[in-house]
Formats: structure tokens, C-alpha cells, sequence
């Protein structure tokens, strides 16, 4: 019986033997730290020896950078939208332009010179390589007008980048060890840290420690293996640029005056004589003619000396809307056809005697917006060397308008123009206000965000939009105008108390702007009450003529005195008013209160 027990007991140790020897063979697998090492270019995902990985302010990113002739080219959109937004590639004409305070600098594309204003520099080496999709510029010509420093690290090839300044923490390896892909020790070895290395915490953890070495590698070591940390300050040793401006010593008083054809500037004198206060006109002299940046011409030498001797100072402005059949982007994308375009206006405003240029392009693309910014740029040097006050006319800020970087225009143009009206216009799908004050405030508001009080120039309205609602016959309604209808009037219909579809009554919205004469007219003439609107900021008018209903928020002396208030309140450089012969004489008394 015994001898029969005696291999069952054998065979059971054996299988208790094998069992500890696996879980130990286990506990050491787990336990062993690895020894794989992660080869760094595929770390880097860098794909050929020319890519050159990129570390950002100690993050790698997905853009790769380009070692050539043994120079580091950096991708130009990764240039202006995480580096330098003051850079500008023109891809048209293979042309790399960057902008100082008094200089334009330009790159030709596989050049290894380039011109500051008019004289020539050599870099030594090519500056922008050019290929059908983009352009690399050389990082040490980045860095020639660029907030950064940057260290180069080969094997494989890497650039440091920062332009991220202040405080960090950095702490000391105590004994040598390893800094690993991942937290934990079957991670991949990305390189051996030896005692006393310093390196940069990116995200302290009690096991494990996200850091950052000198070299450029982001990764894990053992939280136990780091001394104690210390804060450094990353400092910048770059100088600013210093713009200066063009500053007037008196509150800006600017009327617009449009002049559609050269009879009309005889009219100044009439124009000018009902008002108070006026110290700067802005005639529609200019706009875009065609698509290399000529431009049409209206201006007049007598006007502008009419103007001198009552003491008003003429910014002639040129605008993008006149002749339908110009593309803006096509002169404004283009580094010639905005040469051209600035070289006319500065010639004309030189040969009229100018005070200054009034620009306003409106209705822009979006991807035309660093084209547009470039133009602003380059005209405020030339107008600057020549003594001309350069002004910009800008919608109230929207995310739709971001594009337009007020402040960038604040940095190189002398005056920034918020036109605070057209909050209801034409084509709006409900009636309302041309200018409420809501919309004044919170116009200026966001303007102040982007553009110092001193520069910026509150554009008010003379005008007035009259709104008719015109109810619709169902039997002149096929069922999809009166869908419309219906979609169009929905906010109307839905102020209806009864709730009752009976009560509903589908209109067409229609309107037209006008005078404030006009206005007082109707007002007048139709037997009409006018109700203050707090909410509004100016008086509300509706009364029914024919069926029609007419719906006006009116703009007059009242409303100015509205908008005048913000305009001091917050210390702006002064107002300017669309537009001259629309106002009622008596409006200039409220404004000289306000600005004299």
C-alpha cells in the first residue's frame, strides 16, 4: 500500500515544485525592470535623416522641422501661429516679408540676402526654402526678430524651442537610472540619466515623475530617484520693438463726408457750415479700381485747402466696396499689386497735401486676413515716413471678425475706428435699432480688449433705418413664400399673447435708411408718439400707415448724447459720425459737450 502512495506523493511535489518555480519565474518577469531600449527617431517619428523633431516649450509636437546643409528650417505656418504671427508668406510671389516699427523685410525664396527696406544683408546660408506647398524658413533668421532661444541636438536631429517664459521646477537625479517612455519599469529605456543630472518636472507623481532633460527627451523616472526641486524662471533676453504713433493733442471730432463723384467736393463749404467743433473730414475719395492695386480718384486740391484754412485736417479714405467687379484678394494676397496700392495712395496724398488715410475694406474673407493685416503694415511705414495719420475703420469685434486682429492694427496704425452701428441693417431678418447702446457698449468694450483707449476713435451714426412690415394676402401667397413668411416673422409672431395660429400674421420686412430730418417727418406726419428706451438707449417710434406697419429706433441728438457718454466715459481718443448732411444742425451742440 505504501509503495503505492510513494509516486503519487513524488509526482504531487513535482507539480508544487513546477507551480512555485512559474509564480517565481513570474514574480521575477514582473519585477525585472526591462532592459528594451526605444530607439528615439522612431521616439521622434522622425521618418528620414532631413526630418528634425521639434520640442516646443518641453512638448514634442507633430510638426517636423528640416536639417539642410547642416541649417534647421521651420515650417512657416508653424512660424506664425506658434512662434511669430509677424511673418508673412507670400506664396503668390515666393516672397518671405516681415514688418518692424520703421522697416519692411524681404526674403526671396532660395536667397541667401535679404533687404531691410532698401538695403541688401547676406545670411550666409539660404533663409526660406520653398516648395509646392509651403515654405521652411531658417531658424536663425527667426530668431533674428523673434521672442525665443533655441538649442539644436543631433543623433537624431532635434531642435529646442522656447518662447514660453517663466517659472518652472527642475530637481537632480540622486543616482544614476534610467528616464523611460512610460510610467513603470517594463516601459521602454529612452535614455540613462546619470547622478546629477538636472532635469525639468513636468508632472510630479509619488511613483512615478513626468520630466523634461537638457537633451530634449520627455519621459518617466522613479519620483524616489529625484533630489529636491527648485524653481527657476526662464527669462527672456529678447528686446521689444518700440512703435510709436502718430498722436494728436486734441480730442478727435471726424466727420465721413461722401463725395460719389468729383462735383460733389464743391459742396463742402454747405456741408460744413451747419457744424460745431469738426477738426478732422474724411472724404470717400479712393477706392480699389482693379485687381493690381490701382485705385480711383476723386480727390480735390481745393477742397483739401478749404479745409486747412478752417482748421480741419482731411483723412481721405479709401475703400474695397465701389467697384464690384475688384477682388480684394487679389491685390491684398499679392506683395506688388499692395505695393502699387500703397504707393497711389501715398502719391495722391502727397500731391493733394493729406493729412492722413482713412482706411476702410470691409465685407473681407477670412483667408484673406493676414493679407489684409500685411497691407496695414506696410502702409503705416510709408505713411509714417511721409507725416500722415493712418486710421482704420473696423467692425464692432465678433468671432466672425477676429481675422481683421485689431491688435496688431493698433500696433501700426496711429487710430483704430470701431464702427458701432449696423447692428440691424438691410438684410437683417427682424427690425431693430441701427445703434442701440447695448450694442455701443459692448462694442467698445471688446475693441478695448485688443486696442489701447488712445487710439481708438468712436464711429457713431447721423442715420436712421425706417423698418415696414407689410402684411402678406394668402391669396398672393403660394405655400412656400408663406413657409418663408412664416420663418422670417417667427419672433413677431411668437410676442403674440393669444398663442392662437389665427392671430398670426405674416408680413415682409423691408426697410430703408435715411435722414434725421426725414425721420422727424414721418414722425410728424403720422400723428406718432415717441416712447423713451432705456434698454435701447434712444427713442422708439411705431405707428400703422395703409396697413403697413413702421417700426423706427431713432438716431438724434438724445441717442448721440447716449453713445458720447461712452466715448468719455472710457477715455477714447475721440468720435467720428456717418456721415455729414444726414445730421440735424442741433446735434452738433450735444457733441462739442463731449468733444472740443
Amino acid at each position: 500500500m505504501k509503495k503505492k502512495i510513494v509516486p503519487f506523493i513524488a509526482a504531487g511535489a513535482l507539480i508544487i515544485v513546477v507551480l512555485l518555480f512559474m509564480v517565481l519565474s513570474n514574480l521575477i518577469e514582473k519585477y525585472t525592470p526591462s532592459k528594451e531600449r526605444q530607439d528615439l527617431s522612431e521616439y521622434y517619428q522622425l521618418s528620414n535623416d532631413e526630418e528634425v523633431a521639434i520640442i516646443l516649450n518641453r512638448e514634442v509636437i507633430d510638426s517636423k522641422g528640416r536639417m539642410i546643409n547642416g541649417v534647421v528650417y521651420l515650417d512657416y505656418q508653424l512660424v506664425h501661429d506658434s512662434i511669430n504671427s509677424r511673418f508673412y508668406w507670400d506664396a503668390n510671389e515666393n516672397k518671405l516679408l516681415y514688418t518692424t516699427p520703421t522697416d519692411l523685410i524681404t526674403v526671396n525664396a532660395e536667397s541667401d540676402s535679404y533687404t531691410v527696406t532698401k538695403d541688401t544683408k547676406s545670411l550666409g546660408h539660404t533663409i526660406v526654402k520653398a516648395d509646392a506647398s509651403t515654405a521652411y524658413i531658417a531658424v536663425d533668421f527667426i530668431a533674428m526678430y523673434s521672442d525665443l532661444s533655441y538649442v539644436t541636438v543631433e543623433e537624431p536631429n532635434r531642435i529646442l524651442i522656447t518662447n514660453d517664459w517663466g517659472e518652472y521646477e527642475t530637481a537632480p537625479i540622486k543616482k544614476d537610472t534610467e528616464i523611460r517612455y512610460q510610467g513603470g519599469i517594463k516601459s521602454p529605456i529612452l535614455a540613462d540619466l546619470e547622478k546629477g543630472t538636472e532635469v525639468t518636472i513636468l508632472e510630479p507623481d509619488e511613483t512615478w515623475t513626468k520630466v523634461y532633460t537638457a537633451d530634449g527627451i520627455i519621459g518617466y523616472v522613479k519620483s524616489k530617484t529625484l533630489g529636491s526641486t527648485a524653481t527657476q524662471i526662464a527669462a527672456s533676453s529678447y528686446v521689444p520693438e518700440e512703435f510709436t504713433h502718430i498722436r494728436k493733442d486734441f480730442k478727435i471730432n471726424m466727420a465721413w463726408h461722401q463725395v460719389t463723384n468729383a462735383d460733389a467736393n464743391s459742396t463742402v463749404a454747405s456741408v460744413l457750415q451747419n457744424t460745431k467743433g469738426i477738426n478732422v473730414i474724411s472724404p470717400t475719395w479712393f477706392y480699389l479700381n482693379d485687381n493690381n492695386g490701382n485705385i480711383a480718384n476723386l480727390a480735390s486740391s481745393s477742397y483739401v485747402d478749404y479745409c486747412h484754412q478752417n482748421g480741419i485736417e482731411v483723412w481721405a479714405l479709401v475703400s474695397n466696396l465701389e467697384n464690384k467687379d475688384v477682388d480684394s484678394t487679389q491685390v491684398l494676397t499679392y506683395t506688388s499689386r499692395r505695393e502699387n496700392l500703397i504707393n497711389n495712395l501715398i502719391s495722391a496724398a502727397i500731391q493733394y497735401n493729406l493729412d492722413g488715410i482713412n482706411v476702410d475694406f470691409e465685407s473681407l474673407s477670412s483667408d484673406v486676413g493676414d493679407g489684409y493685416i500685411q497691407f496695414i503694415r506696410e502702409l503705416s511705414l510709408k505713411c509714417a515716413n511721409n507725416g500722415l495719420v493712418l486710421s482704420v475703420d473696423n467692425y464692432v469685434p465678433t468671432e466672425f471678425t477676429a481675422f481683421y486682429n485689431r491688435a496688431e492694427q493698433a500696433l501700426f496704425a496711429d487710430y483704430v475706428v470701431v464702427m458701432a452701428y449696423d447692428e440691424h441693417y438691410s438684410g437683417s431678418e427682424e427690425a431693430g435699432p441701427v445703434a442701440s447702446i447695448g450694442f455701443v457698449k459692448e462694442g467698445v468694450a471688446n475693441t478695448l480688449k485688443e486696442v489701447p483707449a488712445e487710439q481708438i476713435i468712436l464711429g457713431m451714426p447721423f442715420y436712421t433705418r425706417v423698418w415696414m412690415e407689410t402684411p402678406i394676402s394668402s391669396d398672393d401667397t403660394s405655400t412656400a413664400d408663406t413657409d418663408n413668411a412664416a420663418e422670417d416673422n417667427a419672433e413677431a409672431n411668437s410676442e403674440e399673447e393669444s398663442g392662437s395660429a389665427d392671430s398670426y400674421t405674416l408680413y415682409e420686412l423691408s426697410s430703408y435708411a435715411t435722414n434725421m430730418a426725414e425721420i422727424q417727418n414721418l414722425i410728424n406726419a403720422n400723428g406718432a408718439t415717441p416712447v423713451w428706451s432705456d434698454d435701447a438707449g434712444q427713442y422708439y417710434v411705431q405707428y400703422e400707415n395703409s396697413g403697413v406697419t413702421y417700426k423706427i429706433w431713432v438716431e438724434d441728438a438724445l441717442s448721440l448724447e447716449e453713445k458720447l457718454k461712452v466715448m468719455q466715459s472710457n477715455n477714447l481718443a475721440g468720435g467720428s459720425f456717418w456721415k455729414l448732411g444726414l445730421e440735424a444742425s442741433s446735434v452738433w451742440d450735444t457733441i462739442i459737450k463731449y468733444i472740443n
